[in-house]
């Protein structure tokens, strides 16, 4: 529709996730998943697209990240 605006978002079907804590003592399945969601370093935002996936993965190590609004 012509009249309407985007919001600030740059795209409605995206997340952005942050790692704020360590993964030492974590288990090596919740290193694959932060590996997985593309996190390098910790404080490193990512967008991904928002599926069942990454909202399952984001769950699983949800004491390990944050969700970026």
């Amino acid at each position: 529709m012509p009249g309407q605006k985007k919001s600030g978002a740059k795209s409605a079907g995206t997340v952005k996730i942050k790692w704020v804590v360590s993964f030492i003592g974590c288990t090596d399945d919740m290193r694959q998943t932060i590996r997985g969601l593309g996190l390098r370093r910790m404080h490193q935002v990512v967008e991904r697209q928002d599926t069942p996936a990454v909202r399952g993965m984001i769950h699983k190590v949800r004491h390990l990240v944050e969700v970026v609004e």
